[in-house]
C-alpha cells in the first residue's frame, strides 16, 4: 500500500507554495491555515504571509496588531495568536523536530505537531486530518465514531502504521492529497485511487456512507450588548473575554448573555460556526480609560480584522 501510494503521490502531487523545501517554518504556517479552508482560498493569504515575515524571527518580532492585520479574511484569529505566541518560544531556542516537543507550543495540536514533525523532520509519526479520516475510513470499510478520541486513535494508529518509513513526508502528503483531490466527501473519483483494489468500501458499496457522520453540534443563541465609547477619530477597545467566541479580538467593552431564543431587540446580526450572535449597541460618554487602549478609526482593523468589527464600524459612522 505504501508503494502504491507513493507512486501515485509521485505522479499526481500538486505544486504547492509550501512544498518546495522543507523548512519547518513554512510547513508550520500552511498547515495552520489550511486548517478550516481548502488550498485554493490559502495560496493567496500564505504567500503575503510569508512575503512580511520570512522567517520565523520576523513572525516573532513583530506585535500582534501586524499579525493579525496579515491573517484577515483566514478568521479563527486565535489561531494568529498562538503561530505568534509560538514564534516568540521558538526564536528564543530552535525549532523544535519532535511531535514530541512540537506539541508542548501554544496552538500546537497532534495534527499539527506531526505534519510539521514529519514533512520537515522526517520524524516517523503519521498525520489526522480530515482528508485522511475519509481515506482510512474508506479503505479499510470501517464504521467508527472518528470524532470520539478512543475511535479516533484506532485510525490515527493506521496512519502511523503507513508512515513507518523513510518516505513517510511523502506518504503523510500523498494521504492528504488522496482525500483533497481523488477520495472527496461527494463524488470521489474512485477509478483513479491507487488503493482501488484494496478498498474495503468500494468493495462493499459503502464509499457514501463512510465515514460516519458527525452528530451536529446544537446551535447557540448569544445576546452581546457593547457599550461604545468614540472621542474624534478614535474608539475604545478591549480584548474580548465576554464570549467564547472572538475571543482576545479588541471589541467595544460590554456584557453578553445565552439565550434561548432570538432577542426582541438588536442592531447588528452576526455568526460564528454554531453562534448566532444579536449585537445590540449603546454610546456612552468618556469615562476614566486606559489611553492604549484607544485606537484610531481607520487603523482597526489592524487590531481586529474580523468581519463582525466591520460590521460595527459601518454602523456607528
Amino acid at each position: 500500500m505504501q508503494k502504491e501510494l507513493l507512486k501515485w503521490y509521485r505522479q499526481n502531487r500538486r505544486e504547492l507554495p509550501w512544498r518546495k523545501n522543507r523548512d519547518p517554518y513554512a510547513i508550520w504556517i500552511s498547515e495552520v491555515m489550511l486548517q478550516q479552508t481548502t488550498v485554493a482560498a490559502v495560496i493567496p493569504y500564505y504567500e503575503k504571509f510569508m512575503k512580511r515575515f520570512p522567517k520565523v524571527a520576523d513572525l516573532a518580532r513583530a506585535n500582534e496588531a501586524q499579525v493579525t492585520e496579515m491573517w484577515a479574511g483566514l478568521g479563527y484569529y486565535s489561531r494568529a495568536r498562538n503561530l505568534h505566541k509560538a514564534a516568540k518560544e521558538i526564536a528564543a531556542k530552535k525549532f523544535p523536530t519532535t511531535a514530541e516537543e512540537l506539541i508542548e507550543l501554544p496552538g500546537f495540536g497532534p495534527y499539527t505537531a506531526n505534519a510539521v514533525a514529519s514533512l520537515a523532520f522526517n520524524q516517523k509519526v503519521g498525520v489526522l486530518d480530515g482528508n485522511v479520516i475519509r481515506v482510512l475510513s474508506r479503505v479499510y470499510g470501517l464504521k467508527l465514531k472518528w470524532w470520539m478520541p478512543k475511535e479516533r486513535q484506532k485510525l490515527q494508529a493506521l496512519s502511523h502504521e503507513l508512515a513507518q518509513t523513510e518516505y513517510n513526508s511523502e506518504i503523510n502528503q500523498g494521504l492528504m492529497e488522496l482525500g483533497a483531490t481523488v477520495c472527496t466527501p461527494k463524488k470521489p473519483l474512485c477509478l483513479l485511487c491507487p488503493w482501488k483494489n484494496k478498498c474495503e468500501s468500494l468493495k462493499s458499496d459503502l464509499v457514501d456512507k463512510l465515514p460516519l457522520s458527525k452528530p451536529k453540534t446544537p446551535g447557540e443563541i448569544w445576546h452581546w450588548h457593547m457599550t461604545v465609547q468614540k472621542d474624534g477619530g478614535h474608539i475604545y477597545l478591549i480584548p474580548n473575554e465576554t464570549t467564547p467566541f472572538l475571543a482576545g479580538l479588541p471589541f467595544p467593552k460590554g456584557s453578553a448573555k445565552k439565550l434561548d431564543k432570538k432577542p426582541e431587540k438588536f442592531d447588528i446580526k452576526h455568526s460564528v460556526t454554531k453562534y448566532d450572535i444579536y449585537i445590540q449597541l449603546t454610546g456612552s460618554n468618556l469615562q476614566n480609560t486606559n489611553k492604549k487602549n484607544w485606537i484610531r478609526l481607520n487603523e482597526v482593523k489592524k487590531h481586529n480584522p474580523s468581519s463582525l468589527m466591520t460590521k460595527i464600524l459601518k454602523k456607528i459612522e
